[in-house]
């Protein structure tokens, strides 16, 4: 329902006047950045048009429709997303993973394809919709509304569709049965197959307000630093809801980044090394995770050096801690430490010893500090 969108309610407003004014496009495509809420809307959406009793503002939230679609559990509400390859090509479509999918929306709108992969358990296969899909989809849309009313097709990431299952639904999608809508839920629309994209009525969906979302989150956690967190997400709740749940990770991260940097500029060797034992005893997501902290912080300390607060997004911790260290990082080491902190990920991620990786960083940290 619209209630679960953060902010976006312009959009919102704008599809339920259509709704009621009956001007529904047969296939809709929301863009725009990662985060933003394009999927909650669409869902939100697809929940509204299937909707008995729709009020001004929503989904009434308890006709029967209501009640089977906010568990996506309605046989007029279809869904079709990025998979790993199944079996065989021909066995890989959504219905196989379509539990896994239905828990996850369920446990909120606001998630990426980071997360969608880990509960697929995919490691490093790469998600696509397959031709096998165009066949799926075409099934289930030829049959008539099980409860009398419309049917709706969720489309998430549409440009991970093959050319083959893209081709093959160019017809549907431009003329889909009587009472028949595509939503089509997009990062990248530069990678939807042209035909397709002419055959969608686009709704660009922007970043969410700073302050929206700092209303949101001390909504959602109000010990949380909500300001802080909404100014690092960057128009992106999915990074705002992400934040809310490591914020205690990053707080070590940002007390073990701080410990290296000290250590490193008084050349404490043994100190060095047990910082790099402690890091080892991470687990391997952990490791990696601190690493892409330091990248984004090295960033953020390299830009503190133009004293254009806008160009910055850091918690209070952090710039607090900028405010002496980002001396240290200049246009002579940033390109060399960020080189390191790469390659530092690389290496954790092909399973090279940890205490290697981290002593090796840290000792190459001596020099670069000083340049």
């Amino acid at each position: 329902m619209f209630s679960q969108v953060t902010g976006q309610t312009n959009i919102a407003s704008f599809l339920i006047r259509e709704t009621k004014e009956g001007r529904v496009p047969h296939a809709l495509l929301f863009r725009g950045p990662a985060g933003s809420g394009k999927l909650a809307l669409a869902v939100s959406f697809a929940q509204y048009l299937l909707c008995r009793q729709p009020d001004v503002s929503d989904a009434c939230g308890t006709c029967p429709s209501c009640r089977l679609s906010t568990h996506f559990a309605h046989p007029d509400l279809h869904f079709v997303f990025p998979i790993i390859r199944y079996k065989s090509a021909e066995s890989s479509v959504c219905d196989v993973y379509m539990e896994t999918w239905r828990k996850r929306l369920e446990s909120g709108l606001y998630f990426d394809m980071e997360d969608w992969m880990a509960d697929m358990k995919a490691e490093n296969q790469q998600p696509l919709i397959y031709a096998a899909e165009a066949a799926q989809i075409q099934r289930k849309l030829a049959m008539k509304a099980a409860m009398g009313g419309r049917k709706v097709m969720v489309l998430w990431l549409p440009e991970k569709m093959n050319a083959e299952c893209a081709n093959k639904l160019l017809k549907l999608i431009e003329e889909p049965p009587t009472g028949t809508h595509f939503l089509l839920v997009s990062n990248e629309p530069d990678k939807i197959l042209p035909t397709i994209l002419s055959r969608s009525q686009c709704i660009d969906v922007k970043g969410v307000a700073q302050d929206v979302m700092a209303e949101a989150l001390a909504h959602l956690h109000p010990e949380c630093d909500a300001t802080g967190i909404a100014r690092t997400a960057r128009g992106s709740f999915t990074a705002a809801l992400k934040a809310l749940d490591t914020s205690r990770d990053q707080a070590l991260f940002l007390d073990l980044f701080i410990l290296l940097m000290r250590l490193s500029y008084q050349r404490k060797i043994k100190e060095m090394r047990a910082w790099s034992e402690q890091m080892a005893a991470m687990g391997r997501e952990r490791q990696k995770d601190f690493l892409a902290y330091c990248q984004r912080l090295v960033r953020e300390n390299f830009m503190y050096n133009f004293h254009l607060p806008t160009l910055n997004y850091m918690t209070a911790q952090e710039a607090d801690f900028a405010k002496n260290f980002a001396r240290f990082v200049n246009e002579r080491n940033v390109v060399g430490i960020m080189n390191e902190l790469e390659l530092a990920q690389r290496d954790i991620g092909q399973n090279v010893n940890p205490k290697f990786v981290f002593f090796d960083f840290a000792l190459k940290m001596i020099v670069l500090l000083i340049q």
